[in-house]
């Protein structure tokens, strides 16, 4: 016999209705909550952020709630499937591929979420809760600009003391290695050694922990030849050679340096090799740190010469590098960048760079140091930044204050987000050249896995700025 379905004006069941009114309750929960939220991001992000946070929640808010759907309830499909949806975020600027990654994680960890809320009592007293929760996440009376100066100067900037002592910790070292050179190996042809790097430059930040001693080595200009990286075999600019000449005239052996000499150019691998036999090898590191009363070891498991030095609860790592000047050239012995080959020498703007973004702060009373400090800690921070240097940050701020001429502290939060912006397209470009040099790709260090989970989170912190100022445990 056919069953009849209920006539029209029957009243409806005590169950449907609570249903009914809880699903309502949480619908208007959830946009009231959502609405509240991208209110407050144009507070704080601007219409331009406000946009892309808002496309990304909406994107995510869609397959919560497909995924959330109770089986068997008739509902037309949206529209637009996740690939589409993602389509418009890329309008704002994305990178698809950059983000697929990143919308899978965001899928998998709300769906516990998700199916737990709609197992539970959705009463209206835990419902009118929800919006608090959101308010406690948004602090209205803190904007980015203020987030940033005090970050910058409860977590960025070091104490004088700590860098003094470091400082100085690095010194008597550096003399001490300096005077056993000079006593071991007096021929050897080497210049006046210094310590150099972030430390010394005022660039360091969270904490003064390491330092880089420079050895200069003195060869003949009129025995060697400087080959630039376009004119070598790799036609790498970033990378050039140290060729012997003159031999017809001046013999092998006329040069201290010859005995380093591989395939006809000076090895940079011999010459570190060296190095590391006479400064690592002989020298008394017991006695020399008991007699500055801290603990000298060698770091092992590294290519790079390096000491770590403690003393009590300071920690302070210093690289010993060999560097060839030649008039305004700068080559420096970097064998985890050179791979497997041993006659490179890698040229270095490093002090052009310093000198190029304190003059520009000086021009106009900019805060162009300030902002690289900031990043520098912030990826210092964060794990998935950690592979980003100084010099990448550097090379993009000189890049932007090329466009932008507003480095003031009112600026600083547009400055900071712009940065991150522009870093994100470089790395979408898998392409950042050298401010001085346009030819040589900063980001050639990078395997493509590294530079997507670099770019997925700059490009996340273009929405929640926040996220980077989040301290790591």
């Amino acid at each position: 016999m056919e069953k009849k379905g209920p006539k029209e004006g029957t009243v409806p069941t005590m169950e449907g209705t609570v249903q009914k009114r809880g699903k309502s309750r949480r619908e208007d929960g959830i946009a009231t909550a959502v609405d509240f939220l991208l209110a407050n991001a144009r507070l704080v992000l601007g219409i331009g952020g406000a946009a892309v946070l808002g496309i990304a929640t909406l994107a995510v808010k869609r397959l919560i709630d497909r995924a959330a759907r109770p089986p068997g309830e008739d509902e037309k499909p949206d529209q637009k499937s996740i690939s589409e949806t993602w389509e418009e975020l890329s309008l704002t600027g994305a990178s698809p591929k950059l983000l697929k990654r990143g919308l899978e994680n965001s899928v998998n960890k709300s769906l516990p979420a998700v199916i737990k809320i709609e197992k539970e009592d959705c009463s209206a007293s835990s419902m009118a809760e929800m919006p608090k929760l959101e308010i406690r996440r948004v602090p209205l009376c803190v904007t980015l600009q203020e987030k940033l100066l005090h970050y910058y100067q409860s977590h960025v900037t070091l104490s004088e003391s700590d860098v003094a002592q470091a400082k100085q910790k690095a010194l008597d070292v550096c003399m001490e290695i300096q005077a056993f050179l000079r006593s071991k190996q007096p021929e050897m042809p080497l210049g006046e050694m210094s310590l150099g790097g972030s430390l010394f430059d005022d660039l360091q930040v969270v904490s003064a922990d390491h330092a880089c001693l420079l050895v200069p080595l003195l060869i003949e200009e009129k025995f060697w030849y400087f080959v630039p990286g376009e004119e070598t075999i790799l036609n790498t600019p970033q990378f050039w050679m140290v060729r012997r000449t003159n031999l017809e005239y001046f013999g092998r052996g006329s040069s201290y340096w010859d005995k380093f000499i591989v395939g006809g150019y000076l090895s940079s691998n011999a010459v570190n090799e060296s190095l590391h036999k006479l400064v690592m090898g002989s020298m008394n590191w017991p006695a020399l740190g008991s007699m500055l009363e801290c603990t000298i070891r060698q770091v092992m498991g590294s290519q790079e010469l390096k000491l770590e030095i403690q003393q009590e609860q300071s920690q302070l790592f210093i690289d010993i590098l060999p560097i060839i000047r030649f008039e305004e050239t700068v080559l420096t012995s970097q064998p985890e960048s050179k791979g497997n080959f041993e006659n490179l020498w890698c040229r270095s703007f490093y002090m052009d760079e310093a000198t190029k973004l304190r003059d520009l702060d000086a021009s106009d009373s900019g805060l162009r140091l300030c902002c690289l400090k900031i990043l520098k800690a912030v990826c210092k921070d964060q794990p998935s930044l950690r592979r980003v240097t100084g010099g990448h940050l550097v090379n993009v701020i000189l890049h932007l204050s090329d466009m932008e001429s507003d480095w003031s502290e009112a600026a600083l939060a547009d400055r900071f987000l712009q940065v991150i912006t522009e870093m994100t397209g470089y790395l979408e470009q898998g392409f950042l050249p050298s401010y001085f040099n346009s030819a040589v790709n900063l980001l050639s260090e990078l395997s493509a896995e590294e530079i997507d989970e670099i770019g997925y989170t700059f490009y996340c912190a273009l929405s929640n700025p926040d996220m980077l100022l989040q301290r790591a445990v």
